[in-house]
């Protein structure tokens, strides 16, 4: 008889024993020579040496299995340690699932280029209207390169643009005051990753998540970086964000050239990028539009509509 402890690591023990610990009741019933103790993220296992070695190797594919699909379903359970597959092993396209198990593909032809954008170039540009799943997709590379260890780290940040009040008049502190800014970002993370995992990764900066003003100085390493709505940066920040780059990390900057809230007189960073660096090469430019919108089908029909109200402002003009 020999005694392990084994540690759930990677992801939300939670997840492995199942509602009501019915996945750990089944792996009791399942290994009757070992018995089986849980206490937080650490199995304390004691019994027979064969099945403690089919036990711990079976736990290590049982937590695969939560890492890659954010679930584990007492028919998965079986299925894993009968050595078969489970059925979502073949589905093709999918850069990682949600905390509900459903997988998360690219859902367009742009978003498709986005994807192959990632694999080939370590900065990359995805630009285009609201709701053309940009900076979702974007996170979503993020998350799965994470979850396949590529890299250590996922820096999300935003520049905070004031849009009709002064942040010095917000209430709270500096968090508080820049929390509403980030909290697109919170959201597509919370799609991706349990709660109390996500909590985990933040306070371990794992993922970090901070206004633009924050990367000054800062040389980011084994990361995924990613800036959102960077049509409200001026040409220096951009500047600055971007030569944050450090060795095996990659870029992605998200906007739209057509959402600037800068004051009229300051010129957009991201355009002024977009220009300079559309010919360097290991640089990619993915441009969205109104066909990628994956939101409620209204929201096409405004973007039109906005478009075209502009071709008309913009005809009256050149006719006068």
């Amino acid at each position: 008889m020999i005694e392990k402890h084994i540690v759930i690591e990677d992801i939300d023990p939670v997840v492995l024993y199942g509602v009501n610990n019915a996945n750990l009741q089944l792996l009791k019933a399942l290994y009757p020579k070992l018995r089986i103790v849980a206490r937080g993220n650490v199995l304390h296992v004691m019994g027979d040496e064969l099945q403690m070695c089919a036990f711990e190797e079976n736990v290590e594919k049982l937590q695969q299995h939560c890492l890659t699909y954010n679930s584990l379903l007492e028919e998965d359970v079986l299925q894993i340690i009968k050595g078969e597959k489970t059925g979502r092993e073949s589905a093709e396209g999918v850069i990682v699932y949600s905390v509900t198990g459903k997988p998360i593909t690219a859902r367009s032809e742009n978003q498709q280029r986005l994807v192959e954008a990632y694999a080939k170039d370590d900065l990359i540009f995805a630009v285009g209207p609201a709701g053309s799943g940009k900076t979702y997709t974007s996170i979503a590379l993020a998350v799965r390169a994470l979850k396949n260890k590529e890299t250590r780290k996922i820096i999300l940040s935003r520049p905070a643009v004031e849009a009709g009040e002064k942040l010095g008049f917000l209430p709270g502190d500096m968090k508080e005051k820049i929390d509403p800014y980030l909290q697109p970002l919170y959201d597509a993370l919370e799609d991706m990753i349990p709660n109390q995992k996500l909590r985990e990764m933040m306070e371990q900066n794992v993922i970090q998540i901070a206004p633009l003003a924050f990367m000054r100085g800062r040389t980011l390493n084994d990361a995924v970086i990613i800036l959102d709505e960077a049509q409200n940066t001026t040409s220096a920040q951009i500047k600055m964000f971007l030569t944050r780059l450090g060795m095996n990390s990659k870029m992605i900057v998200t906007g739209d050239v057509t959402q600037i809230d800068l004051p009229q007189n300051v010129r957009s960073g991201l355009v002024e990028a977009l220009d300079i660096l559309k010919d360097l090469k290991g640089v990619s430019i993915i441009r969205l539009n109104k066909k990628d919108i994956v939101r409620h089908r209204l929201v096409t029909r405004i973007v039109e509509a906005y478009e075209n109200k502009k071709e008309e402002t913009t005809q009256t003009t050149n006719q006068k």
